[in-house]
C-alpha cells in the first residue's frame, strides 16, 4: 500500500487519513457480513474452552440462556465484529501506522516492516494464549465459587463478553516488546533506566495485569503478569542485539561523562 510524502499541506493529511479510516471501514463491514453468517459456529469455538461448565444441548453443543429477543442479533453481531476486528487487524494496523510514517526518519522506517509483522503475531499470540491457557483456569475458579450459595444461569450475552474482553486484553498487552522496543528505538527512555528499574516496572506490570483483565480472578491476573514479565524481558534482550552498537555507544558515553566529572570533584578536592 502506498505511503504519503512527509510533507503535504494539512487538507492533504485530513484527506489521508479519510481514506484510511474508509478502508478501514469497508474492510470491517465486509469481515462483519461474511462472520456474521457464521456467528453460530464462531460462537461454539469461542465457549468451546470452557464447554464443561456451561449446560449442553443434545447435539454436545453449548446452550447459553438469551434473556429476551433482542440478546440473539445482538450477540451475533458482537462475535461478528470482534472476530472481524481480529482477523482484519493487520490491515488495520498497517493503515494507521502508514499514516504516520512518513514523519519517521529514514533510519527509523527501517523498523517499520519487521515491528508491524511483529505486532501481528504478538497480537495473534496473545489471543491464542488466552484461548488455550487463560480461559479454561479462568472459568474454573469462577465457577467453583457458586459451591453452596447456588447454581448458575449462563446468559449468553455475558459469557461472550467476557470471553471476547479476555481475548482483547491479552491480545493488546502481548504488545509490550513493540511498545519497549520503540522506547529504545526513538531515545524515549534508555536501556539502561529499563534494566535497572526493573523492580518498578514489575509493578507497574502487576498493576496493568489487574486492571486489564475483566474479571476479580487472581489465577487470571497471576497468569497474564507472568506472561508480561516474560515478555517484558525478552523484549529488553531482544532490543539489546538488535540495538548492541547504540547501547553500547550509549553506555560509553555515559561512563566517559561519569569518568570527567570524577576528575573534575577530584580536582577541585585538590585545590
Amino acid at each position: 500500500m502506498p505511503i504519503g510524502p512527509a510533507r503535504m499541506p494539512l487538507m492533504e493529511h485530513l484527506g489521508e487519513l479519510r481514506m484510511r479510516l474508509v478502508r478501514i471501514v469497508v474492510v470491517l463491514l465486509v469481515a462483519v457480513c461474511v462472520f456474521y453468517l457464521a456467528a453460530g459456529t464462531m460462537g461454539q469455538f469461542l465457549l468451546l474452552p470452557i464447554a464443561e461448565f456451561l449446560p449442553q444441548s443434545e447435539d454436545g453443543t453449548v446452550d447459553l440462556f438469551f434473556l429476551n429477543a433482542f440478546d440473539p442479533f445482538t450477540v451475533k453481531f458482537k462475535i461478528a465484529f470482534w472476530m472481524s476486528v481480529m482477523a482484519t487487524s493487520p490491515i488495520i494496523l498497517w493503515q494507521l501506522l502508514a499514516f504516520f510514517l512518513p514523519a519517521l526518519k529514514p533510519k527509523e522506517r527501517r523498523w517499520f516492516v519487521p515491528t508491524f509483522a511483529a505486532a501481528v503475531l504478538l497480537f495473534i499470540a496473545g489471543t491464542v494464549f488466552c484461548y488455550c491457557i487463560i480461559l479454561h483456569p479462568a472459568f474454573e475458579w469462577l465457577t467453583s465459587q457458586t459451591a453452596g450459595l447456588g447454581t448458575v444461569a449462563p446468559n449468553a450475552s455475558s459469557y461472550i463478553d467476557v470471553i471476547i474482553k479476555f481475548e482483547l486484553g491479552f491480545g493488546i498487552a502481548f504488545e509490550l516488546p513493540i511498545i519497549i522496543f520503540y522506547l529504545v528505538v526513538f531515545n524515549i527512555v534508555p536501556y539502561r533506566k529499563l534494566r535497572s528499574s526493573w523492580r518498578y516496572i514489575y509493578v507497574g506490570l502487576m498493576v496493568f495485569s489487574a486492571i486489564v483483565t475483566p474479571d476479580a480472578n487472581p489465577v487470571t491476573m497471576l497468569l497474564m503478569f507472568a506472561a508480561l514479565v516474560a515478555l517484558y524481558e525478552l523484549s529488553l534482550l531482544i532490543a539489546r542485539v538488535a540495538l548492541a552498537r547504540r547501547i553500547k555507544r550509549k553506555e560509553q558515553e555515559e561512563r566517559e561523562l561519569w569518568g570527567d566529572d570524577d576528575d573534575d570533584f577530584d580536582d577541585d578536592d585538590d585545590d
